[in-house]
């Protein structure tokens, strides 16, 4: 396979992904009085954690995310909780002309008690950054399409308010090229369950 067909393969999968994720959620029949689309809301802010030459982003980065439960994560109980994940859609935005980024996948929580739980994301993105050296400095994408995780640790404060602490890393996994800084991020959101 050449290296042009798995960049495009790569990429066209992410694009899928960040694409047809909302749409997954929006096609689950939702009863009349049946509750809210959304499952959740977070925002927040990130900075860059992996400041080399090569990866060096300035500023902070205002980031949203929006949480989807089309399979009733919420009340899966144990393995069942691995087999129904909740579909998120996100973006970075920078506040200092540094690489922006939209992100879609899929996303678990697991409480570890009422108050406190950790939760981890897989999908794809979509960037306006970098994709080679050129003279000055990265991050050094490779491509706009990459790979896109986060792992967080959260509280609950009440019912429906939660405060998280989130790290995101998005890259090609080497699939794009040589070059491929990635983006790594981390930051607190607050959340808003529904």
């Amino acid at each position: 396979m050449t290296h042009k067909l798995v960049s495009s393969l790569i990429g066209t999968t992410a694009i899928l992904l960040a694409l047809c994720s909302p749409v997954m959620a929006a096609d689950t029949a939702i009863a009349p009085g049946a509750g809210p689309i959304f499952d959740e809301a977070r925002f927040g802010a990130y900075g860059a954690i992996d400041n080399t030459y090569s990866n060096d982003e300035k500023g902070f980065f205002v980031t949203g995310m929006l949480f989807f439960d089309p399979w009733d994560h919420d009340n899966a109980q144990g393995w069942q909780k691995l087999a129904r994940p909740r579909v998120h859609v996100g973006a970075d935005i920078s506040t200092a002309g540094e690489t922006n980024q939209a992100y879609a996948g899929f996303s678990w929580t697991f409480d570890l008690n009422e108050r406190f739980f950790l939760e981890a994301g897989f999908g794809g993105s979509v960037n306006d950054g970098k994709l080679r050296f050129d003279g000055g400095r990265g991050p050094y994408l490779g491509c706009h399409a990459l790979f896109h995780e986060y792992m967080a640790a959260g509280v609950n404060v009440n019912d429906n308010w939660r405060v998280i602490a989130q790290v995101e890393h998005s890259s090609h996994a080497g699939l794009c090229g040589d070059w491929n800084s990635g983006l790594t991020r981390a930051g607190v959101l607050v959340g808003y369950k529904f």
